[in-house]
């Protein structure tokens, strides 16, 4: 649905479905949604005149050079804290300076993170004296922070900022991606360290992470190249960050980018605004399935990439099944949960059993309590009922909310497998999504006022 028009339809790039300049200045829209800023204008086939460049406040400018640098060292993750924990600091207080503001829609977020690490923090309670727990609760509260501070930036300047954060994020995961894939394939010497015990893991601590990390700019440049154009670039870096997720020879995260890649496919074709459009989605989606299937076979043409691919290609495993297995786990973890309303406290469960439990819905409720496991699976629906609402308004963030919601969806799935609670992109995720959302909204908004004034 169009937010806004002017007079009879134009004709506009197809990539590029913005707001045209002068309905924009009718229904009194702030700049920042009724073009592309940082893009030369452009005059449609009828005059009408697309939005050109605005001067930038030096205090923005700091802003997207410090969100620019946040996002781009987030890859680095094999230390606690990381680079990106220190520059989180640094982005809040050019947050601050740049006159971030709080959008109302964002409540809800605020409330179910706010329930959520609050019961964390009573649950705490009971082991204050076992190692790493009060850091644990500590990085709870830090990624809610986060979460928030990401949704605010991203609902105002949104495609500025968004886009500022899309090229960070694509090229920090590109180069994490190729240095896994280079560790594996022992590149150069010392690459190995990006791939020890035949796994790609980049610079993260776990194959585990460093896949899911890939997979929301996978999604994008995809999306992209179903949607509007096909560039060499974004099929290279399309490339290479498919090899490092295949390379990770991570379950769960082959698993979570299927699920994600249908449900784009799926939220990109409902929201195509023509049936050309459709049959364009339908038609470069068949022929992905076929050249990624091809990719696959000759990986598995090398020996080490088959080895590796029989040892972990299986629906069960060894470690899953047993008396320590990761189903027993759980089914000792659900009886906990019962046992245990206010919770058990980070590491309680794993102290008892000896092992974690490895599900996330299992997690929220052990670690934070009924109230806590209540909250964050709030947080989970209304995420995506924000970003159902808002994904089929044409704005020019849609993308990002198709991507976000697919991405998001495909962490919920990957969680009943692998405790997600503190995976930083998850944050940024949902910093995504209600930030759009939240400008989405407030376009709305304000459509709908000048029209019944008008």
């Amino acid at each position: 649905m169009a937010v806004a028009e002017a007079g009879n339809a134009t004709r506009t790039p197809p990539q590029i479905p913005f707001v045209p300049a002068q309905a924009a200045t009718q229904l009194g829209l702030e700049p920042s949604y009724s073009a592309k800023n940082w893009a030369p204008a452009f005059a449609g086939a009828n005059g009408i005149t697309y939005a050109p460049a605005a001067a930038v406040p030096l205090r923005e400018r700091i802003l997207l050079v410090v969100l620019f640098i946040t996002v781009l060292a987030s890859s680095v993750a094999f230390i606690e804290p990381s680079p990106h924990d220190g520059l989180m600091a640094v982005l809040a207080l050019a947050c601050v300076i740049a006159g971030v503001r709080f959008d109302r829609t964002l409540v809800v977020l605020v409330l179910c993170l706010v329930i959520w690490d609050v019961s964390g923090l009573i649950s705490l309670i009971n082991v204050l004296d076992l190692p790493k727990t009060i850091q644990y609760a500590a990085t709870s509260i830090y990624l809610a922070v986060a979460a928030i501070l990401f949704a605010c930036l991203f609902a105002d300047n949104t495609m500025q900022r968004l886009t500022t954060m899309r090229i960070a994020y694509v090229v920090t995961a590109v180069c994490v991606s190729l240095a896994g894939v280079a560790g594996y394939f022992h590149a150069f010497p010392g690459s190995q360290v990006f791939a020890p015990a035949g796994r790609a893991l980049g610079a993260f601590k776990d194959p585990n992470v460093f896949s899911p990390f890939l997979i929301w700019p996978a999604l994008f440049l995809a999306e992209r190249v179903l949607t509007r154009r096909i560039g060499i670039v974004d099929l290279a870096a399309l490339g290479a960050l498919l090899l490092g997720l295949m390379l990770s020879f991570s379950r769960g995260a082959w698993f979570h980018f299927a699920v994600s890649a249908m449900v784009m496919v799926g939220l990109s074709f409902l929201a195509a605004p023509t049936q050309k459009a459709r049959l364009r989605i339908f038609g470069l989606s068949a022929v992905s399935v076929v050249a990624l299937a091809a990719a696959v076979v000759v990986l598995l043409s090398i020996p080490s990439v088959m080895l590796m691919f029989k040892e972990r290609a299986h629906l069960i495993n060894s470690y899953d099944v047993g008396q320590g297995g990761r189903f027993r786990l759980q089914e000792l973890a659900v009886t906990a949960v019962l046992n245990y309303p206010d919770g058990m406290g980070p590491f309680g469960f794993a102290t008892a059993q000896g092992l974690q439990q490895h599900n996330v819905y299992l997690q929220a409720f052990l670690v934070y309590g009924w109230i806590g496991g209540v909250s964050y699976i709030m947080l989970l629906l209304s995420t995506c009922y924000v970003a159902l609402r808002a994904a089929f308004v044409r704005t020019p963030w849609q993308p990002y909310l198709i991507t976000g919601l697919a991405a998001f969806v495909g962490e919920i799935a990957e969680g009943f497998i692998v405790d997600t609670d503190h995976w930083r992109h998850f944050f940024l995720l949902l910093g995504i999504i209600w930030g759009a959302a939240a400008a989405t909204y407030r376009l709305r908004r304000q459509a709908r006022t000048r029209l019944k004034t008008a």
